[in-house]
């Protein structure tokens, strides 16, 4: 009875996986990510030097895959032409006259687009991990009361806050276009004592969460969830910012592209006359996002820089435009209305293996 009972807890805070435990653990859930933190943290510098020779082939295997995942699935999801008619067919057209715009007057918009960009990357990664966390809960049959979904969604905006805050050019110093924040010994001071204050926050509130949905739901958040959390606040909180932005980028794609190859794969295995086996659909939606991202990151800025304008500046506005595009496009490709097949991948009680 008693092995029983443990065995039950064990099941409950490990949390059914969408593929396997250390496959989830490891890659969406981010325990890889801390492993990594850890060998950073001793020498920041070691890392940047380590994937100086390889960083353009690491950051596309996995940020520019990651950024064109969301494209490449937004065309193969089914049904996305007929319920995303403005996101599939007006918003492409939109980014392009919009980030023509921005190249063509790079000294007065390029700035802000790229303020834009850089203030939205760290929201977009904690409304993930949000998703991811709730994911979990209700694949685990942890259902979560109102109350408690919108404390896990503060929690998880945290490290967005701490980012929004604090990040030079971003959030509130880019806002602050009269320098008002600039050269303030007490403003200096207040934002210092705001960023301890986030993180005894965060992990108080984390805490508090997770005891008062075991208390009161009768079962406990999985532990994955809270693990999705931890690896998006320690990518902010403890690496420096330049290393933050790499590695935080590097880890939020593999995570990414490891749940939207789950859901490709679980589309395409369910068509009628269905020939191919899982392998080849994983294949080819990666490398779909691969060639891709290769276009848009690489290829894409150079045809603005053959219209004749200047290199660095198509580089870097396409580069911002492309993650804007991405964070519209992820807002809603992930909507799992009651009607969207793969709510049922999410629902309790539903299979895991693909």
């Amino acid at each position: 009875m008693a092995k029983s009972a443990l065995r039950n807890l064990t099941t409950s805070l490990l949390g059914q996986s969408f593929v396997h435990p250390i496959f989830d653990y490891m890659l969406i859930g981010g325990g890889l990510s801390l492993v990594v933190v850890a060998w950073v943290l001793p020498d920041p510098s070691a890392a940047l030097t380590f994937s100086a020779a390889s960083l353009p082939l690491i950051i596309l295997l996995s940020a520019g895959a990651h950024f064109a995942a969301s494209t490449v699935r937004l065309y193969t999801k089914p049904g996305a032409f007929h319920s995303l008619p403005f996101i599939t067919m007006a918003l492409p057209l939109v980014t392009l006259v919009l980030l023509t715009a921005c190249i063509g007057f790079a000294g007065k918009l390029g700035p802000h687009l790229t303020s834009l960009y850089l203030t939205w990357s760290p929201y977009h990664y904690a409304a993930q991990a949000y998703g991811l966390a709730v994911m979990y809960c209700y694949r685990s049959g942890c259902l979560l009361s109102e109350g408690n979904k919108k404390l896990l969604w503060w929690m998880s905006m945290i490290p967005f806050f701490y980012v929004f805050t604090t990040g030079p050019n971003v959030g509130l110093h880019w806002i602050d276009m009269a320098g008002w924040l600039d050269d303030r010994p007490s403003v200096n001071t207040f934002l210092k004592t705001f960023q301890f204050v986030l993180l005894a926050v965060g992990i108080v509130g984390t805490v508090y969460l997770w005891r008062n949905i075991w208390l009161h739901q009768g079962r406990p958040m999985p532990l994955i969830s809270v693990l999705v959390l931890i690896a998006n606040a320690v990518w902010w909180f403890i690496l420096r910012p330049r290393n933050a932005f790499v590695w935080a980028t590097i880890f939020h794609s593999i995570q990414y592209l490891a749940i939207v190859v789950f859901f490709h794969v679980k589309d395409q295995m369910g068509r009628p006359n269905q020939r191919h086996g899982v392998t080849y659909h994983v294949l080819w939606f990666y490398g779909a996002c691969v060639l891709l991202g290769y276009a848009l990151f690489s290829c894409f800025p150079q045809a603005y820089v053959l219209a004749g304008f200047g290199p660095v500046e198509s580089v870097l506005l396409v580069g911002a435009a492309v993650n804007i595009h991405h964070f519209f496009v992820d807002g809603y490709i992930w909507r799992l209305k009651k009607t969207d097949a793969n709510r049922t991948i999410v629902d309790t009680g539903a299979t895991a293996p693909l």
